[in-house]
C-alpha cells in the first residue's frame, strides 16, 4: 500500500487536532522512510522484479529492520517516545499515542497487500495476503482508505480559502496519479532509484499535506 496510508492521517487527524498534519503523514510512512535509507545505506534489501506481483514490481527480499512486526512495533514505541519528548510539538499521551497507531498502521494495511515477504521477527516467519496480485481491488482499497478518511478530516474542519476548501481532494487525485504511475508504469531502474523515489515522494506529500492544513481551521 502507498497513498492509503494516509487516509489513518487524516482519521487521526480528526482524533486529536492539535497534532500537525505533515507529522501524520511521515508518521503514517515511517517505516518506509527509514526502509528508504536502509536500502541507500544497504542495510536492506530489495530487487526490481517485474512480475512479481501483478502490481508492484519490487522484490522486498530483506527488510527486517523495518518491516518486521517486531521492528514495527520498536518503530512505533520510538515515534510515541519521540513525540512526547520534543519541546516543539509538546505531545499529551493522546496525542503521542495517536502518532505511535499511525506508525504502526503502517504494517498493518502493508499485510494486506504485501506478497509473503513481511517477517515477524528477523527476516523469519514472513506473512503478507497479496492483494498486489489482484490490481483493481487493491487499487479500489486504495482508494476507499484514502479517501475515507480524508472525508472524516473535511468534516472535522472549516475551509477557511477556496484553496482549502478544494485543495484536499486534488491533492488527494494526484496522490493516486502518482501512485498509479508508479506501480502501473515503467518500472525503476535500480533499488536505489526505487528508494530515493520514494523518500522525495514522502518529503513531498508531507510539506504539501502541511500547507494545505493552513487553509483549514
Amino acid at each position: 500500500m502507498l497513498v492509503g496510508h494516509y487516509g489513518v492521517s487524516f482519521a487521526a487527524k480528526r482524533g486529536d487536532k492539535t497534532i500537525p498534519l505533515w507529522v501524520l503523514f511521515l508518521a503514517v510512512q515511517l517505516l518506509d522512510v527509514f526502509w528508504g535509507v536502509f536500502v541507500l545505506m544497504g542495510v536492506e534489501k530489495v530487487r526490481i522484479a517485474p512480475g512479481i506481483t501483478a502490481s508492484n514490481p519490487l522484490d522486498l527480499y530483506y527488510m527486517p529492520y523495518t518491516h518486521s512486526l517486531v521492528a514495527a512495533l520498536v518503530w512505533s514505541l520510538g515515534a510515541y517516545i519521540a513525540y512526547r519528548g520534543i519541546r516543539a510539538f509538546g505531545g499529551s499521551h493522546r496525542a503521542a499515542l495517536f502518532v505511535a497507531v499511525a506508525v504502526f498502521s503502517h504494517w498493518v494495511l502493508d499485510l494486506l497487500v504485501h506478497r509473503p515477504d513481511l517477517p515477524l521477527y528477523d527476516n523469519a516467519a514472513k506473512v503478507g495476503l497479496g492483494l498486489w496480485n489482484y490490481p483493481a481491488p487493491a487499487f479500489l482499497l486504495e482508494v476507499a482508505t484514502l479517501f475515507g478518511g480524508m472525508a472524516l478530516y473535511l468534516r472535522s474542519t472549516t475551509a477557511t480559502t477556496r484553496l482549502g476548501r478544494y485543495g484536499m481532494p486534488v491533492f488527494g487525485v494526484v496522490m493516486l496519479a502518482v501512485q498509479a504511475s508508479a506501480f502501473f508504469g515503467p518500472p525503476p531502474p535500480s533499488d536505489r532509484a526505487a528508494a530515493i523515489t520514494a523518500l522525495g515522494a514522502y518529503v513531498l506529500f508531507a510539506a504539501v499535506a502541511g500547507w494545505l492544513e493552513r487553509r483549514r481551521v
